[in-house]
């Protein structure tokens, strides 16, 4: 009888173990047409937003402005989140209770002023600094060039992960810092360490290495931080370039180093394409590392190199 009834549940075991290694196959296959559909869409908006960047320089040459206004729509993070999450989840939390629910990154109590200072202001002076770079070196190079040296920045992370999270050691990426540093050095001696391809050398490895610190810092501090948190961050981060980094495009404007019109001759149309752009891409930077594979927004991120040289 034993035999019999062992006999008996050997099949349905079978089924059960046949079940959940077609449904494992299957989520593993969604999550890769997902990394791969994100890829495109990551390199899509990277290159449409530098593209757009070329032209607005054309019209409108104030790159801190350009950075400052693009920073702003950050603050669209957290309303774009819990849209998706009510669609997605049907959860009947008002905005104000969700928000609060995020707050707990900051600490038990929530958030509170000096913790809003504290926190945000390092990574919101870095996602400037990052921007702002970018921007004067697409001044200075041609939209390719710039895009190069840029995914650059991935090496920095892994030297500053290496020494300050005290990340495994890995040849192999050693190796690769080694070259992406090399192709640097090339890239400037090109022309002879001299004049404006010198300069935009030296802005674009600027740009990729306040990105890279950005990163390192941001996995150092918010590491766990679930896709909630992340939204709220960032457009805590949005809050504050406006609070407190208006003041310097109005410096740099009395002060005539980036001067325009009135505000009715502005590129509106441009400013507003390349904003949205930029917060497109840096949405499905945060949603993709989260939803599917890193490695795979980084592919998007290189593939806009040949992009922007198209």
């Amino acid at each position: 009888e034993d035999g019999s009834e062992s006999h008996a549940e050997t099949p349905g075991s079978e089924t059960s173990e046949e079940c959940r290694s077609y449904q494992t196959c299957t989520n593993t296959a969604l999550k890769v047409l997902g990394g791969l559909l994100m890829v495109l869409c990551v390199s899509s908006s990277w290159v449409g937003t530098t593209q757009v960047v070329k032209l607005t320089f054309q019209s409108f040459s104030c790159p801190f402005f350009i950075s400052w206004f693009s920073s702003n729509w950050n603050i669209l993070f957290f309303p774009i989140y819990y849209s998706g999450h009510v669609v997605i989840t049907r959860e009947k939390q008002t905005p104000i209770q969700k928000f609060r629910e995020c707050s707990k990154l900051f600490g038990e109590d929530g958030m509170t002023l000096k913790l809003f200072v504290k926190r945000t202001a390092p990574f919101s002076i870095l996602w400037t600094l990052t921007n702002y770079l970018y921007l004067l070196a697409l001044k200075k190079l041609t939209a390719t060039d710039v895009s190069a040296l840029y995914c650059c920045h991935k090496a920095f992370v892994f030297l500053l992960s290496w020494i300050v999270l005290k990340d495994r050691f890995m040849g192999v990426r050693i190796v690769a810092a080694i070259m992406a540093i090399t192709g640097i050095v090339m890239m400037a001696y090109a022309d002879g360490f001299h004049g404006d391809s010198f300069v935009g050398v030296a802005l674009a490895v600027g740009s990729a290495s306040t990105s890279a610190l950005y990163k390192v810092l941001f996995k150092m501090f918010l590491g766990s931080a679930n896709l909630g948190e992340v939204a709220h961050f960032l457009s805590t981060m949005g809050f504050f370039n406006l609070i407190f980094i208006s003041c310097v495009p109005l410096i740099l404007y009395f002060t005539k180093v980036e001067h325009w019109g009135s505000l009715s001759s502005l590129p509106w149309g441009y400013l507003c394409g390349l904003a949205g752009l930029w917060l497109v891409f840096n949405i499905l930077v945060h949603v993709g590392v989260v939803l599917t594979y890193p490695i795979l927004i980084s592919i998007g991120t290189l593939l806009s190199v040949p992009g922007n040289a198209g």
